[in-house]
Order: structure tokens, then sequence, then C-alpha cells
């Protein structure tokens, strides 16, 4: 029987952040599957910039473990979405976030993974871009990890 497939998933920078600031939360498990190559790990150049600002604002101290992430377990890094999908995405959600929308969207992961709440306030995000949007608790739940 072949192996199982690695889940596809796309990781927006709060969830990244947080699995930096705490290995034990769901992110941090998120974080550490990943690791040891039980996922794979999507992100945008947005994700990656948004990161690395949050950390050098938030917490520095971080800076040298991401950096040997990136190195030793580097994520898939996409370009962003153009101009023109971001704005079809600004009609339902905020500019910034349609970034991140438009460009999980053109990668079509099995689970965008993020801890931004207004992606679950609004049925119509996740209806029209097709895509499972969950938190990192959610995701623990339907991958059966723990």
């Amino acid at each position: 029987m072949p192996p199982k497939p690695k889940p596809l998933i796309f990781m927006d920078s709060n969830v990244l952040f947080s699995g930096l600031y705490s290995s034990r939360g769901p992110a941090g498990i998120i974080l550490e599957h990943f690791v040891n190559g039980k996922l794979k790990v999507v992100i945008s150049q947005q994700v990656l910039e948004e990161v690395v600002r949050t950390i050098k604002e938030k917490l520095p101290e971080a800076l040298p473990s991401f950096m040997k992430l990136l190195l030793n377990a580097p994520p898939v890094i996409v370009k962003d979405a153009s101009p023109k999908e971001v704005a079809s995405w600004s009609k339902i959600i905020n500019e910034e976030d349609a970034g991140i929308l438009a460009s999980a969207t053109a990668v079509k992961p099995d689970y965008l993974v993020t801890g931004d709440k207004h992606y679950f306030a609004r049925k119509a995000i996740a209806e029209k871009s097709g895509l499972r949007i969950v938190t990192p608790s959610q995701l623990l739940k339907e991958l059966e990890i723990k």
C-alpha cells in the first residue's frame, strides 16, 4: 500500500508566528509536524515578510530560530498574487488578507490555516475560494494530530 500523501497546508502569518512563539500550542505542534516531514507547508512571499516584520517588532529573540527553520526545513514559498487577483478578493475581505487569500487559492492547498477570525465570520469566503479554512486547533483535530 503506497504511503498516504502529506496534507498540503497554506499557513497564514499569524499561525507561523504563533508556532514560533509557543511550541506547545496548536500552531507550534503544526510546525513540529512540518519540520518532522509529516505535513507540507506553503506560504506566500507576503506571509514571509509579515512574519519577519512581526518577529522583529514583537519577538526579536526568535529571529535566529526562524532563520534556522528557513534553512533546515523551508516551507514552499510562492509568489504573491497579482494585483488583479487581490482586487477580486478585496470585495469580500480587507486588502491585506485578500493577498493571502488570493495566494492560497492559487496554491489549492488541502487547508488554509489561520487564526484570523474574519475568515470564519463570512461563509462567502470559504464558498467562493473553495478552501477548507481552519484554525490550528481545528487542523489538529481533523488530521488527528496530538
